[in-house]
């Protein structure tokens, strides 16, 4: 972990931790801390779980700081949680080596380009249609939301308000989101109308790293930043956010590979837990995304359906690095594609091209310190 990172000496807020003595030596480790919240528990079904129809998932059980927070008890179930996360971060704070937060990742609603992939099929969705701006019916580049996907944004605005209204989840400190518009959209959604204190406003960050996986399709590509302010005037940009996008290779039909994606998923993570000292944090991004974050966050896979929201509890601790990686992974790979719509799309067995596919050769690369430098 480089000082860029970790060299800032934060105030402390309420109930977090602010690390000051951090050298260029030191890493970040991550663990979920199980026993909170359903979606740890390997017998929830990733599949069916809902977050509106189990307070979040948050468990209801008993915490070691309810006999003297709640001696009544009169406190509701978020009400006692955010009090034991409160002082699990009082604990750290005797050390200045760990912290805990809570973040809550949201998947952003129904997209156009989710629409078009169950139309055409996921093969030739991804060796073809994928690749292009739209079918002249619908625009999948950048995509905003379908009507559906605004109706799962009404369904979590509501649900987050009922929770903070009846129930006294803490408003969220700070909000995150990744530049694309479908999760522009589905933020302003999910938080438009709320009574939140002046303390902590709707302000959300666009960070470039909590974007989607990088591939060759379109709905990858995010939009000019003149573009994405002139959308979303009321979010602000991460220090050095660029004009164009310099990520996205589909041109060169170039896409991003999963361990590619967990490293500088954990760039970001980084930057979060390194400059960021509020507890409670909103962020909302992809599937593909929100799962890297959870293999960084050492937290078991689980799968999000659009619209869905997952919370995770978060240790993190600062440790000396692990010896720097031997072996190789490939960071950007070029993928298959068809020159012109294919003649099938039979799940399980693939694309058939009408004039031949493109195939390329895998690189691998070396790892190196700071991988999204060279995304």
């Amino acid at each position: 972990m480089k000082a860029s990172l970790l060299s800032v000496a934060l105030a402390l807020a309420r109930g977090a931790v602010a690390w000051k003595h951090v050298s260029d030596c030191d890493d970040i480790k991550y663990s979920s801390v199980p026993g909170f919240f359903l979606q740890d528990d390997p017998s929830t079904d990733p599949g069916s779980f809902d977050y509106a129809a189990f307070n979040f998932g948050l468990i209801n059980r008993t915490y070691p700081t309810d006999a003297r927070f709640d001696p009544h008890h009169r406190k509701t179930q978020w009400q006692r949680f955010a009090h034991y996360v409160e002082s699990l971060n009082s604990e750290c704070r005797k050390e200045d080596k760990s912290t805990y937060k809570v973040l809550f990742m949201g998947r952003h609603g129904e997209g156009w380009h989710n629409t078009a992939e169950s139309f055409y099929g996921t093969p030739a969705w991804n060796c073809y249609w994928a690749e292009q701006d739209g079918n002249g019916t619908s625009t999948w580049a950048d995509p905003e939301l379908t009507p559906n996907g605004i109706q799962q944004t009404t369904k979590a605005n509501a649900y987050f308000k009922s929770r903070f209204e009846q129930e006294g989840l803490p408003f969220f400190e700070s909000y995150y989101s990744s530049p694309l518009k479908r999760c522009l959209q589905t933020a302003q959604f999910t938080f438009a109308n709320q009574k939140l204190p002046r303390s902590h406003p709707f302000k959300p960050v666009i960070k470039e790293l909590f974007r989607e996986s990088i591939s060759i399709h379109t709905c990858d590509r995010r939009s000019t930043k003149s573009q994405i302010h002139a959308y979303a005037p009321n979010f602000e940009f991460e220090a050095g956010f660029t004009e164009e996008d310099l990520l996205w290779r589909g041109k060169e039909d170039e896409g991003e590979t999963p361990a590619h994606q967990v490293a500088r998923s954990k760039e970001a993570i980084d930057d979060v837990f390194s400059h960021d000292d509020n507890t409670w944090i909103s962020i909302t991004s992809h599937s593909g995304e929100i799962g890297a974050i959870l293999t960084v966050l050492n937290h078991r896979s689980f799968s999000l359906s659009t619209g869905q929201i997952i919370p995770v509890l978060v240790k993190a601790e600062l440790v000396e690095p692990t010896v720097e990686p031997t072996s190789t992974y490939a960071s950007f790979t070029t993928e298959p594609t068809c020159k012109s719509p294919p003649i099938t799309s039979i799940s399980g067995q693939g694309c058939v091209c009408a004039t031949g596919t493109t195939t390329f050769t895998t690189a691998t690369i070396t790892p190196k310190p700071k991988p999204h430098r060279d995304l």
